[in-house]
Order: C-alpha cells, then structure tokens, then sequence
C-alpha cells in the first residue's frame, strides 16, 4: 500500500484552519516541521503530491507549491525527481532525546520557605481570560480590536523589517534606547502634558509597572513610607510593599487626593493626578500647587503615574512633572490605552542623573525593550499615525462613556456613578450591603465582565460596594443590554437574599 495516499495519516498531520491568525502556507509548513521534528515522517516516505495535498486540503494548488519549496530551501525536505518530496536524512541523524526518567522520587523542596521576595503573597491581578468571547466586557486596560489601527500598526512594522531599518535595532543596544523613539515621545508626546525634557531625562520602559519596580527597587529602602490614594492602584501598592516600604493611605475627595491629609514624614507621594485610579478624577489645580509645595517643604519625592492621560481631554491639566521646578517629580508614561496594553512599552522622565541610575538597572534586568518594537512604535508617532488614533479612539470612548452613564442611571437607579469627562472607565458605589464581588460571579453566568472594586482599598476589610466599568473594550452597540444584564443579575441576588 502507498504511504503517499494514506488518507488517515495525512489527515491527522495536516489540520488548517481559515480562523488561525497564520496564513494557509505558514500552517501547512508548521504542520510539516512539527511532524518531522517529531518523527512522524519516515526519510523514506514520500509526502502527498501538491495536487492531491491541496485537494484535500481546500487549498490552492500553489499555496502548497510555496509551502514545499521553502521547507526545501529551508533544508527540512528534498525533492527528488519523478518521485516527489521526501524528508532531508540529515535532518533526523541525531537521534531523539530518551524520555527523562527519574531514578528515585523528587526532592521535595520547599520553595516557599526559601524566597527571599514575597511576589505571591501579593493580591493576585484580575484577570479575565477570554474577555473577547464575552457577550458584554466592561473590561478596564484591555483593546477594542475594530479601533486598533491594524494597518497602520502593519505599515510601522513592514518599514522596520526594511534592511536599513534591521541594522539600526537588531544589534545589541545594551543600556541605550531607539534615539528616534525618544525624539518622538521629546517632541510629540511630553509637550502635550506641559513636559519640556532633553533626551537624557528620557528612559524607555516595560510599562509603568516596570518602571514602578525599578524605582522602588532603587529608592526605597525598608521601612520607607509611601503616601498613596485610597482607593488607588493595586499593583503600585503591591510593588512598594514588595520593596519593604509602608504604605500611608491617604483618602480622595471630589478634587482628588486630599493633600492636606498627606502625613509629612512620608518619603514618597504616588499618585494617579491626571485621572485618579479607580474614580476618573482629576487633582485639582490648586491641590496641584499645594502638592508640589508641601513636597518641597517635606523632602517628598513624587512619582507621577499620568494614569488615562494620553487621550483627548475636555478640560486638560498639565501633569505635575510640567508644574515642577525642583526635580522631585518622576513622570511615568505608557501607550497602554491608545496603542495597546500588549506592546507593553512606557517611559520615565526624570533628572538626568536618576535616569542615569535607572538605564544601569535596567542593563541587570533586561539591558533594553526590545528594540524592533522602539522603532515601530517611533515610526507610528513620527508617521502621524499616533495623533490620528489619539482622535478616533477619544471620540470612540467619550461616545461610550456617556451611553454608559446614561444606562446605569435609567437600570441601576441606586448606583451613583462618578460623571468624570475623560479616562476610560467609570467608577460605580452602590448601596450598602452589595457585594460586587458575588455580583461579578452572577453576572459573568449571563455574560457580563465586571470589576469589583475591593482591590483598589488599602485594608484588611476593604468596602465590597464599589464597581468599576471599564469602556475600551466593549462595542457601543453592547452597552445597554450589557446594563440590562447587569440590573437583571442584581435584582435575582437582591431577591435570593
């Protein structure tokens, strides 16, 4: 019998899939590469002619042609000629690794006892995996792929793949950044929140949490006291704790952080000024001024986490780092909300010399973010293509945000939700007695991604009626019956009670 049409084997080996994100060619070479680094394919079994594998497939005959000869460039096949394609011999001369088997039982070590560094004692970070296949995400921090600029994104891309491009990013950049991806955020990004810095006052980043974690790790020592919102952002107060430092909550009011409640032997002051992390509000200009004037007073270093800052705001403050002439501000920055939370890609802006400290840091964590990604993401800023979405996406979000206020207060009548113009969610206080972390449980049963507000609470018993709605990744279209679901899920609790 021939192995060339052995349809059960072919079959098993060969499965494509039109909602794969590879194209068909990339499947068909994947499939192949697997089967021979697993031994699948015998050097002596022909594969399926291109005709007939692309019949079976569904696929074009020349989508295979393609295939087979970059898996022969490649050397993992050889043609031979009148008999077809065949596994390269060479390819399977080193035998398979032996299966790993253990002589006698697994130390059984006790990792726990012998950590230095307590990460997994922290609040563990929401998560809600699958949140695209949900009928109504009010996700916080998560993309709306119909907003993503997919071609755009592509063009950056196909432009830093050029060879020129290649030679600029792929060697090893050590401790040093993209200089046009500084440039950019210098002149493009910074200018907007009021911050004027020299390309040395610069640090490219992983993020804000990256950031958070190096300068904790390089300020604080055990013991220091960090003044910080309550409610306010989990993992912030996550990563000083983790460094040793106490935490010093201090209460929010309608004109954000309460300053005059700052304790003065505080260290350090982070805050979230732009948009407050959880409510949306702003800290006040005068609170700005007296914050700022208290740190220098006090010795206080700030660490200012521009928080939902990067989209177009109705009434736009400058960042704190924009009022400060003294040098005790650190601006953090990301292009989480506008470009996408998985380039995971910020920066720093601080005195030089405390960059200076943070690029040598870096260099022992990760030397640099990659680089083909830096170029990318300046090529996207310097091409426009940046300011463009900033517009579409602020539109998109203000459109959802007041569509979403509007249907809380004709559903959830008892909810008081906080109108702040800007950011991309809102925060939610309900009446005494809820429990929006069971409520988040019945109303992920019907369909609805909600987030409980008690991780944003300093405390052991932090209050459990706070929700927030989180507006970037959900459809417009979805938002009232996402509502109605939500209403629906209460009302069957409140009844069960």
């Amino acid at each position: 019998m021939s192995t060339r049409n052995d349809t059960a084997l072919w079959a098993g080996l060969f499965k494509i899939s039109p909602d794969s994100g590879q194209t068909l060619q990339a499947q068909i070479r994947q499939a192949i590469v697997a089967a021979i680094l697993d031994r699948q394919i015998a050097p002596s079994m022909p594969l399926p002619s291109c005709r007939i594998l692309a019949e079976k497939l569904g696929v074009a005959r020349g989508t295979v042609v393609l295939a087979f000869q970059q898996l022969v460039d490649q050397g993992f096949l050889v043609a031979r000629e009148r008999r077809g394609h065949f596994v390269n011999p060479e390819i399977l001369a080193s035998p398979p690794k032996p299966a790993h088997k253990n002589s006698r039982p697994a130390a059984q070590i006790d990792w726990k006892a012998r950590r230095q560094t307590a990460a997994s004692d922290m609040p563990e970070p929401l998560k809600h995996e699958n949140w695209m296949e949900a009928a109504y995400p009010f996700v916080y921090g998560q993309f709306d792929p119909t907003l993503f600029p997919t071609a755009e994104w592509r063009e950056c891309n196909r432009m830093a793949l050029a060879v020129l491009e290649i030679r600029n990013w792929a060697a090893d950049m050590v401790d040093r950044d993209d200089p046009l991806l500084i440039e950019q955020i210098q002149a493009r990004l910074l200018p907007r929140r009021g911050i004027f810095a020299n390309p040395d006052e610069i640090i490219i980043t992983l993020g804000a949490q990256n950031a958070l974690y190096m300068l904790s790790r390089l300020l604080m020592k055990r013991g220091a006291k960090v003044a910080m919102e309550n409610p306010g952002y989990p993992d912030a107060r996550s990563i000083f704790q983790l460094a040793g430092a106490e935490i010093l909550p201090v209460p929010v009011d309608e004109n954000g952080m309460d300053v005059d409640a700052i304790p003065p032997e505080a260290d350090f002051v982070f805050t979230t000024p732009s948009h407050h992390c959880p409510t949306m509000i702003s800290l006040s200009r005068k609170r700005r001024e007296a914050l700022l004037a208290k740190a220098e007073e006090n010795d206080w270093i700030i660490i200012e986490d521009d928080y939902d800052s990067q989209l177009v705001d109705e009434t736009p403050q400058e960042a704190l780092k924009g009022l400060d002439y003294t040098g005790r501000v650190i601006y953090l920055g990301s292009m989480s909300k506008t470009l996408a939370p998985g380039l995971r890609l910020g920066y720093m802006v601080a005195p030089a010399e405390l960059v200076s400290e943070v690029r040598a840091l870096r260099r022992f964590m990760l030397r640099h973010p990659p680089a083909n990604n830096q170029r990318a993401v300046a090529l996207f800023l310097s091409l426009g293509h940046h300011d463009a979405l900033v517009r579409r996406i602020s539109a998109a979000f203000e459109e959802r945000r007041r569509t979403l206020l509007e249907t809380v207060s004709r559903y959830l009548p008892d909810w008081e939700a906080a109108n702040v113009p800007g950011g991309t969610s809102i925060w939610l206080k309900g009446p005494a007695g809820t429990d929006t972390t069971a409520l988040a449980r019945a109303a992920r049963a019907r369909g609805v991604i909600i987030e409980p507000g008690a991780r944003f609470f300093d405390g052991i018993e932090p209050p459990s009626r706070y929700m927030r709605l989180g507006i970037s990744s959900i459809g417009p279209q979805q938002i009232e019956p996402g509502v109605r679901e939500l209403a629906s899920a209460l009302s069957r609790r409140s009844k069960a009670a």
